[in-house]
């Protein structure tokens, strides 16, 4: 554990600059005030769901702000020659590609309407929605990762590491009085739990339990795709062309992936997301951050069943 908090201050004391943080959380600050103010997302951007300009749409937000990151880090540490480089743009275009299909895709909605001829519509709907970054992340980044990087050691952090899973347990401890402190907002029980009361469980015959725990597992594993691209290929991969530098940037774009979600949740975004990404970047593995985000995914879910139950 002492190693990785080593680690945590080599990383400030090299990457850290006054003037590069400071314009960095300026322009988080200013994509936060203008998604909050006028609802970029929600109110503006989502409206065109099931239309093929939707990730379109998604693409130019999540370019924005990663390429203004990417600008801040490499004008302030004076290394422009980033922007010459094909394997920078091959690895964030790519990331950008998967991400904005994965967040603007549709395709779920008809799959469910024929699944069991739609009986069952709202329940596969949702689990589908989350099991389809198969498709639109992992198989494209695995692709990637065969045919492509040219330096392919491991699947962009996917090997098991032992190294901080101490910190990791902490951290995640860390978060139980929090999580248990925001279940009590009004908005977040707004947004949680995120299962939905559905006739699924009538329609197989089981306990609503079983269609619950059905619907956590796919939850669940939404998260790993999203470990694998931001912590694992944004980090773990592109630091072989930014470096430390690679950090920075992600947790920009990590913040706008949040932009749904209430202010405080996109606000501790930005602190957790840098965390995981220093530790990514020193561990070279995404499972400590896997363990912390399925965790706390899990662990709302739980706490906003348990206010439902008591309300």
């Amino acid at each position: 554990m002492k190693g990785l908090w080593h680690d945590l201050r080599d990383h400030l004391r090299i990457d850290f600059r006054s003037d590069l943080y400071l314009s960095t959380a300026s322009w988080l600050t200013l994509l936060l005030t203008i998604n909050y103010t006028i609802d970029l997302e929600d109110s503006y951007i989502d409206t065109y769901q099931g239309d093929p300009r939707w990730p379109i749409l998604y693409f130019g937000l999540y370019a924005t702000t990663y390429y203004v990151s990417v600008w801040l880090w490499t004008y302030f540490h004076k290394r422009l020659d980033v922007w010459k480089n094909r394997e920078f743009w091959l690895r964030s275009g790519c990331a950008l590609v998967c991400y904005s299909v994965y967040s603007g895709f549709y395709a779920h909605s008809d799959w469910s309407r024929q699944l069991f001829d739609g009986q069952i519509y709202v329940f596969a709907y949702y689990c589908l929605h989350n099991l389809q970054s198969l498709l639109t992340i992992v198989l494209p980044l695995y692709l990637f990762y065969k045919f492509v990087d040219t330096y392919p050691s491991s699947f962009y952090g996917m090997v098991p590491k032992r190294k901080g899973l101490v910190l990791y347990l902490i951290l995640l401890g860390l978060m139980v009085p929090l999580i248990t402190f925001a279940s009590f907002q009004p908005d977040f029980l707004e947004s949680y739990p995120t299962y939905r009361d559905t006739n699924a469980n009538e329609f197989f015959g089981v306990p609503e339990w079983v269609t619950a725990l059905v619907y956590e597992l796919c939850y669940g594993w939404d998260f790993i795709p999203t470990e694998l691209l931001f912590r694992g290929f944004l980090v773990i991969g592109m630091s072989r062309v930014l470096g430390r530098g690679a950090v920075l940037p992600m947790i920009v774009w990590y913040c706008a992936i949040h932009f749904g979600r209430p202010l405080g949740e996109a606000i501790s975004s930005i602190f957790g997301g840098y965390l995981l990404g220093v530790l990514a970047l020193s561990t070279r593995s995404i499972w400590g951050g896997l363990l912390i985000h399925i965790g706390i995914a899990w662990g709302m879910e739980i706490a906003a069943f348990l206010q439902r139950a008591a309300h």
